[in-house]
This record gives C-alpha cells, structure tokens and sequence, in this order.
C-alpha cells in the first residue's frame, strides 16, 4: 500500500551524519570509478576492435554492450547479497573478481568470440552501484542524502575517465590500459578492505534471498523507478558505450578525439549527479526528474535533424548530458523515499539493473538502424519520445509518494 506524504521535503531531521559516513562515501565513489572504468575499459577501443575483426556496425555494438547487460542484470543478486551480507565484504570482493577479466582482454583481443567472453565477465564491474547506494543510503540521514547519493553516483566518472584515458594509454602500449586497472583495483580491493565499514545498527534482512527479491518485485514503485532510471542512466550507459562510434561515423572524428568528446559528455553528467542530489533536497525529486527529462527530450529533437556538430550539436550533447545526469541523481534520491529501508539494497539492484538495461538497447539500436537507413535520427526521436513519457510520469504520478509499507 501506498500512502500520501505530502511534507516530506519540509519535515526531514536535521541529524548531522558522523564522520564515517564521510569516510565510507569517499571509498565507496573511489571504488565505483574505478570499477566503472573497468566496467567500461572496451567501448573506447570499439573502432580498434571493429577494424582488428573486421567487425560490422552490429557486431562492434554488441561488443561493447555486453557488459553492460551483464553488469546490469547482476546487479540484482548483488544488491540482495549487500543487504545480507553488507558492503564491507561485497566492495573489495567484486573490485578484486573485476580484476580477472580486465587481464583476460590482453589473450583475448584478437577474438570476437573470445571478446565477447571476457565482455560477459567485465560485466562484474558493472555491479559495484548497488552496493554503494544502500551503503550510503544507511549512513546517510534523510536531509543530506540526496546529495550523498548524487556524490556516490559521481562514480560514473569512470567512464569519463575510460573515453579519455584508455586509447591514449593503448596508443603507447595496447597492453597498458589493463595492467593499470588491474593494478588499481588490486590496490582499492585492499583499502578497501580495512576503510570501508557498515553502519553497526543497519538492518539485516534474515529471509532467502529470492524471498528478499520477490518481496522487492512486488512493490510497484519498484517498477516505476526502473523505468525513470532506465531512460536517465539508461541513457547515459548508452551514450558512453556508443557516442565514440557514433562520433566517428557521423562526424568523421578520429578515435582518440570521438573518445575525448565523449569523455566530456561522460564528465557533464558526472558534475549534474549530485546536483540531482541537491535540488531533491530541497524540491520534490519527482519534480527536478520530471524537469531534466523535458530537456533531454527537446535537446534529442533538435540533434535528431544532424546539425554541425560546431557549436550546435555539441551545446545538445552537453545539455542532454546535463539532463541525464541530473535525472540519474533525482531518482535515487526517489527511491530513498519511497523504499523500505530493509530493502534498499533489493531494490538498487532491480532499479540499477533495469537502468543498465535502457542502456543496453540503444547501441544495439543505433547500429542496426544506422546499418539499414544510414542516418542515426530515428534513434534521437526514440530517445526525445521515451524522455519525455518518463517526464509525463514523473510529475504526474510520482511526486505524492511516500514509502510503500513491505
């Protein structure tokens, strides 16, 4: 059942959160970078990918978004396992598993079958988001964490930090990009080991876990926040993997500056994070989803009819960056609302994997339409139709939530 909680934004405990909870934000955005960037480490190569194998468009797109269904749909088991089992063991176990297909891509390369292996097992990297959010979610009180949330969700900067610095370190040796993430997430596995703590009165779920799914499956606000996070970081994941290849078709951009671009779209949606965070603490966060949606759906109009990608289609990019980014932030900040706390972990998993999954489709998407229309427009005016339902939804429905009871 739900229930109307209409001052929520104006009657929450002003409870200062104790340094831990700092100490364990930090680690915890660390972590998620640079498994991030592992998660991500194969989408700024795609063109050197799609030229060693002789890749089609289709083929080089499902390359690259292997992953990230895989990362997706395991976030679902892995955010059940946090609520358990906590992220003081989950955050240094899943870094340190991450490890094994980042040095497997170095045999691996000159393989499409085997690529898409390895691709399978980068997938892991991918799950580190749902640990983090209810991690942060305990120890954060109701009247900062918006923001906490959005801080944390900067961790999607890895794969700001992919784009940009991946095909310039294969440039001086196409095995260094993977020995330094491995060698990174080595070093952040142990840190993360000693610094990362879980709040001691946490509560701890006792039931199986597809009890504990179940139960998360059946609220409907479960559902509901999917699909809004399905279109916001949906649509990030689906520019990061795809936006360098479709630099480089469309725009005729060489790989290392369609990688550079795209690392700065990546980096405008990691800025706007956590000031989604922020405005939901202070208005409605179904209001600011609803309010970014509508630019991205206006802004993907635009970039639907191919302007010059000077000024003005890098002023859509960037503004439909900022849109997402900030939507991403909104709806976590939603779902601390509107979730049990005992389930928090549950339901990230469910709401993180279906937001991995909006950005599964649309690389597939672009490269099969671009394969037969030659033209990547019709991908844009899905992107502007899907925006702007999920904004309809998000002011309509979303903002007289409160809590549903388990």
């Amino acid at each position: 059942m739900e229930h109307l909680a209409p001052e929520q934004t104006t009657t929450r405990p002003t409870t200062r959160p104790p340094a831990a909870a700092y100490r364990n934000l930090v680690v915890a955005t660390v972590g998620f970078t640079l498994t991030f960037w592992a998660w991500s480490l194969i989408a700024p190569l795609g063109g050197d990918f799609k030229e060693r194998l002789d890749l089609s468009s289709f083929s080089q797109s499902l390359l690259v978004a292997v992953p990230v269904i895989v990362g997706a749909l395991g976030r679902v088991p892995v955010g059940a396992l946090t609520d358990r089992y906590g992220a003081k063991l989950m955050f240094p176990l899943v870094a340190a598993l991450t490890i094994v297909p980042v040095l497997l891509v170095i045999p691996a390369r000159d393989s499409f079958v085997a690529m898409l292996g390895v691709g399978f097992l980068l997938g892991i990297g991918g799950t580190t988001f749902a640990i983090g959010i209810p991690l942060v979610n305990s120890w954060f009180p109701p009247a900062h964490r918006g923001v906490a949330l959005g801080i944390f969700g900067m961790g999607m900067g890895g794969v700001a930090l992919s784009g940009y610095f991946t095909p310039r370190m294969a440039k001086q040796s196409e095995n260094l990009p993977f020995l330094v993430v491995a060698v990174a997430l080595a070093a952040y596995a142990l840190i993360a080991l000693f610094l990362i703590t879980d709040r001691p009165d946490r509560p701890i779920p006792t039931s199986p876990l597809a009890a504990r799914l179940g139960q998360a499956g059946r609220l409907r606000v479960t559902w509901e926040l999917s699909f809004l996070y399905a279109i916001g970081f949906g649509g990030i994941v689906a520019f990061g993997v795809y936006l360098p290849t479709y630099l480089k078709t469309w725009y005729e951009l060489d790989p290392t500056d369609a990688g550079t671009k795209a690392a700065g779209f990546a980096l405008v949606t990691v800025i706007f994070r956590p000031i989604g965070g922020w405005l939901s603490d202070r208005i409605h966060p179904a209001t600011v989803t609803a309010f970014a949606l509508a630019v991205v759906a206006l802004f993907a109009i635009v970039q639907a009819f191919d302007p010059h990608l000077h000024p003005l289609g890098t002023i859509c990019f960037l503004v439909m960056a900022a849109g997402l980014g900030t939507a991403s932030g909104s709806v976590f900040a939603l779902v601390s609302q509107v979730t049990p706390q005992p389930q928090v972990g549950s339901v990230t998993g469910i709401v993180g994997a279906m937001g991995g999954l909006g950005g599964f489709v649309p690389p597939l998407v672009m490269g099969a339409v671009y394969s037969a229309k030659n033209s990547y427009s019709i991908g844009f005016m899905l992107l502007s139709d899907l925006a702007l339902a999920g904004c309809v939804y998000a002011y309509g429905r979303m903002r007289n939530l409160g809590a549903e009871r388990p």
